[in-house]
Formats: C-alpha cells, sequence, structure tokens
C-alpha cells in the first residue's frame, strides 16, 4: 500500500474552526496494491469535513446500512459527525485522493459552488485536474512555505469549481485510461494548434486505433478532434484580427495555415464574414464606443 498525505501544522488531531471561513486540514492519496484490505469505521464520524475522490478502482461505503460500491469517477463528502464507514480491496487496485477541512463557512461555500448536501455520492467524472488539485493540497501541506494556508484554499475552490463543472456538464463516464487520454489529447492540441496535426498520426503516436480516439474524444468533449483544433485557430485568429495589425496571411500562417485562402474560407465559414470584414466591422463598432 502507498500512503502520501499532508497534514496541517504537522498535526493529525482534526478539529473544528469557528474563526476562519474555511481552513484545509489534510490532503494525500492512498493506493492499494498487495495490501489485501483498507477499512474505516468512525461511528461518530468527525469535527471536520472530508472529501474523498476515487480515482481507480472502486470503494464500498457502507450508507443507510448498505453496502455501496461506488467506482471511479465518483466522489463521496462526509459531513461533520456523520458516521464513516468504508472499505477498499487491494484486488480492485483502489487509488483515493482526500481532503478533510473546517471552518465557519464550509456549509455555504459548498452551496455557493452548487456541491450538493443532501447526497454522501457525487457523480463528478474521471478528470487529473482532480488529481492535480488533491496533489497541490497535499504538496503545500508537506512543504509549508509561506502562504501554503491562503494557497491550499485557493486550490480547494478550483476544485469545489471544477466539480460544479462537471456535475452541471452531466458529463459521460468513462475508464480512466480513456479519461487520460482525452485530457492528454486536448492539452496537446491546444499547446500545438499552429502546428500541422494529422489526428492519424497523433492516435498513432499513443498507440490507439484513429476510430477509438476520434470515437471517445467526440463522447467526451461533443466535437471532433479536428473541430477542436478549428475552433482554437478561428478563436486564435478573431483576437489577432480585433488587437494586431498583422494581414491576413501573416495570421493565417500563426494559426497554422499556410494557405491564406484557404483560411479565409474557414473563417467565413465559422463566422459568417471574412477575416477582413471581421476586422473592419469590429474596429468600426470599438471606435463608435469610444
Amino acid at each position: 500500500m502507498y500512503v502520501n498525505s499532508g497534514y496541517l501544522n504537522n498535526s493529525r488531531t482534526p478539529f473544528k474552526e469557528k474563526v476562519k471561513p474555511l481552513r484545509i486540514l489534510s490532503a494525500g492519496t492512498y493506493q492499494l496494491h498487495n495490501w489485501p484490505k483498507l477499512p474505516t469505521w468512525r461511528p461518530r464520524g468527525r469535527v471536520d469535513w472530508q472529501l474523498i475522490y476515487i480515482a481507480a478502482g472502486k470503494g464500498h461505503f457502507i450508507i443507510d446500512h448498505k453496502d455501496i460500491i461506488v467506482p471511479a469517477g465518483n466522489m463521496i463528502l462526509y459531513q461533520p459527525k456523520e458516521e464513516q464507514h468504508y472499505y477498499y480491496l487491494g484486488e480492485d487496485q483502489t487509488q483515493v485522493w482526500f481532503v478533510h477541512f473546517t471552518g465557519r463557512e464550509v456549509k455555504n461555500i459548498l452551496q455557493a459552488y452548487g456541491i450538493p448536501l443532501e447526497n454522501n455520492i457525487l457523480c463528478t467524472g474521471l478528470s487529473r485536474e482532480y488529481e492535480d488539485y488533491f496533489r497541490k493540497m497535499r504538496d503545500e501541506l508537506v512543504a509549508c512555505r509561506w502562504g501554503y494556508e491562503e494557497m491550499i484554499s485557493y486550490l480547494f475552490r478550483e476544485l469545489l469549481m471544477t466539480m460544479h463543472r462537471r456535475i452541471e456538464e452531466n458529463l459521460p463516464r468513462f475508464s480512466g485510461f480513456t479519461s487520460q487520454e482525452i485530457d492528454l489529447a486536448k492539452e496537446y492540441f491546444t499547446e500545438h494548434y499552429n502546428e500541422e496535426i494529422i489526428v492519424e498520426d497523433y492516435a498513432r503516436s499513443r498507440h490507439v486505433s484513429t476510430s477509438w480516439f476520434n470515437k471517445s474524444f467526440k463522447k467526451a468533449v461533443g466535437t471532433t478532434p479536428m473541430n477542436f483544433i478549428l475552433s482554437i485557430r478561428i478563436r486564435t485568429a478573431q483576437i489577432l484580427l480585433e488587437t494586431t495589425d498583422y494581414n491576413i496571411s501573416n495570421i493565417a500562417s500563426m494559426v497554422g495555415y499556410e494557405n491564406a485562402f484557404y483560411f479565409s474560407r474557414l473563417f467565413k465559414k465559422q463566422k459568417g464574414l471574412s477575416p477582413a470584414a471581421y476586422r473592419k466591422i469590429f474596429r468600426e463598432k470599438y471606435t463608435d464606443n469610444l
């Protein structure tokens, strides 16, 4: 079993914060490999709140006397003094992240970010973003650098905001592998949108089939990989047309098109105006508002 956690002031003793609106007490991860079972039972709960993210495998949670299997892609929220009874099995290859928090405004903060309090289980979907937030909070608690308490509060709020977006979007559920591949693809396309991108070559570089990649990407993102790249290019071109004096050929090249005429046709198809017309109308409108 692998455990890596950080604690506020290096103390494992939970407490109830009555003055500050929010304080993060601990954050970390458990990964079960050869360890057969990791049980937790707190009949009277804890004085603080706990949020658990199932990143891989699954967890077994006893809620209302029922053994509920919670797969990866879900979070579990425990309120203060609420019974906590759950266990993880090594055979499930489970990985979980957790954060304990307290504060006089916690309930209001959770409600402000649209986190439902009436259910323990939150269907948030799988995302590397979640793991990044948990990891950063843990690392801040371990390093205890200047301003770390404020930093982890910001990170926790960003986590809540991301959870709310995922819950509202009701994104499809994916395996951990699929979710990671889509996140990596989105990052790559966003960073390299102005280069020549051939989807077939990208899929081959990730050792997956083009058909599987296209289908999975569209299901997760709502559009094809090429349309995703196109939207970034057109959006960037808009900004360049609005804020710079580069000519159309230069802008076409900057967003990934060597043929300015082809770029202009694509831009007009997407925005209903040629690049030159778009720039003219935008600047006339901007000048009128000065």
